[in-house]
């Protein structure tokens, strides 16, 4: 019997979607193929330390628990190393002797935000040669980075949104430029975002001057830059990608709101089961519109350089049907709610089926990276 692979699938992290990374590590430890791997969980508790097995184990429902089995039995010290061999590994100390206690094939990281989907983790990764999935440092930050990620849209030739942004600082020093400067190019009403972040989180929509101000400052909480965005009255429309130098983009998904309270896809409408919302998938477009959708989608996760999976967000504006790349998110959420495993499910794979490709390419572009040089 083929001996199972070790998947690290690290989960929580020093970010304001601490929640939603558990919920993703749920449901790829529910779902994963038991016969092919086994699981070890990781935590980073919401200061950054990072946890092992028996203690991250302790993050995560019963039921979660009990699937896990022996990885309760883990403890000590995670360790990030590289390997002589160039193969990679990390390992979880049990004591000052012995730092190869447990080896980790290839390592899942299921966060979102900052500190874990903004490039540093994979940093960490490539440095220690481990295969991970996901998009790579670059992708990864690109990605994170509202503002970056709409500036390569733009040189891709992708149809963006009006938007503007500025730093925290400057709004501290001088907030009545900051608000000349957004009612002059983007106008009322508009959504206020922190640029480094996702889930909704920290984003609000303005409506006059004082609920501006008002979510300007939840936003700079949040992060260092914030983004204004136009609000465009449109279909809000999605689609999954998976792959490496040649990606495929699933049938998209759509949004649709049942009660004008809830225009706005807030943090509760995405993640809790209020009956306004529902996501349909595959959307009602056409065929033609269909196909637009996924080659635009395939065309913004090249233009961040992106490998493994993403999830692309479109605007489909209602009085002209012009459609709008809104971004691209490199880690999306894995929920039992979200979108991008459903998108997979009608187009054809399953979510044991994804997880499975997505650890299948995380060992391709891997390998592909070590036939790069890196001496003369």
């Amino acid at each position: 019997m083929p001996k199972k692979l070790r998947v690290g699938v690290v989960f929580g992290g020093r970010s304001g979607e601490h929640e939603v990374s558990i919920r993703s590590a749920r449901a790829i430890i529910e779902a994963i193929d038991r016969k092919k791997f086994e699981v070890l969980p990781i935590a980073i508790n919401e200061e950054g330390k990072w946890l092992p097995p028996a203690e991250a184990v302790q993050l995560l429902p019963a039921p979660v628990q009990s699937l896990l089995g022996s990885a309760h039995n883990v403890t000590g010290q995670v360790a990030i190393l590289g390997d002589p061999s160039h193969k990679g590994l990390i390992s979880l100390e049990r004591n000052s002797h012995s730092v190869t206690a447990e080896k980790i094939d290839v390592v899942f990281p299921a966060l979102h935000g900052p500190y874990g989907e903004d490039g540093t983790i994979q940093g960490l990764l490539e440095m220690a040669d481990v295969p991970y999935v996901g998009c790579g440092v670059l992708g990864s930050s690109c990605g994170m980075d509202k503002v970056t990620m709409k500036a390569l849209f733009a040189q891709a030739g992708l149809p963006i949104c009006k938007h503007v942004w500025f730093l925290r600082s400057h709004w501290k020093s001088d907030p009545s430029s900051v608000v000349r400067r957004i009612m002059s190019q983007i106008g009322l009403p508009c959504f206020v975002k922190p640029a480094n972040l996702g889930s909704s989180v920290g984003v609000s929509r303005a409506t006059d001057r004082h609920s501006l101000e008002t979510a300007i400052e939840l936003a700079a909480e949040y992060d260092r830059k914030v983004i204004v965005e136009e609000e465009v009255e449109a279909r809000e429309i999605e689609c999954a990608i998976l792959g490496n130098d040649e990606p495929q983009a699933s049938l998209p998904g759509e949004y649709v709101i049942y009660e004008e309270s809830a225009r706005f896809l807030d943090y509760t409408e995405k993640y809790a089961n209020t009956g306004r919302v529902s996501f349909v998938v595959p959307a009602p477009l056409s065929k033609a519109l269909t196909t637009k959708i996924q080659k635009m989608a395939v065309k913004a996760f090249q233009a961040v350089d992106g490998s493994g999976l993403a999830r692309v967000d479109f605007f489909l504006r209602r009085r002209d049907k012009q459609l709008f790349i809104n971004e691209l998110n490199t880690m999306p959420g894995l929920t039992e709610v979200s979108g991008y495993p459903k998108m997979w499910e009608a187009s054809g794979m399953s979510f044991p089926q994804v997880l499975e490709n997505l650890i299948n390419l995380a060992f391709a572009r891997h390998r592909e990276k070590s036939l790069t040089k890196t001496s003369r």
